[in-house]
């Protein structure tokens, strides 16, 4: 079992009860697939460098939890599915 961090962005015309919808969902998708929730960082309405899918903010999450690439894999198939996620990124920290 590895440590990762999973950063992804919300679209940011979401309503509040939506928004926690969509967190729970994806935490739900890791813990399914054997991963354990260490830290969840809601980092709120940010400003992007770029604009992406013509959005200028977005509602960052950072997730850092213990598993292995099958929850990785899952949440990125789904996360690709889903026009509510406009960008995300998973990396091995090496703590």
């Amino acid at each position: 079992m590895n440590k990762y961090e999973i950063m992804y962005i919300i679209r940011p015309d979401m309503e509040e009860e939506a928004r926690q919808a969509v967190v729970e969902r994806f935490n739900k998708v890791l813990t399914d697939n054997g991963a354990e929730i260490e830290n969840v960082d809601e980092m709120g309405m940010r400003r992007l460098a770029y604009e992406i899918k013509d959005y200028r903010d977005g509602y960052y999450v950072v997730v850092h939890f213990t598993g292995d690439s099958t929850a990785i894999e899952e949440f990125d198939r789904q996360a690709k599915f889903t026009d509510d996620i406009i960008r995300h990124m998973a990396v091995r920290d090496e703590q």
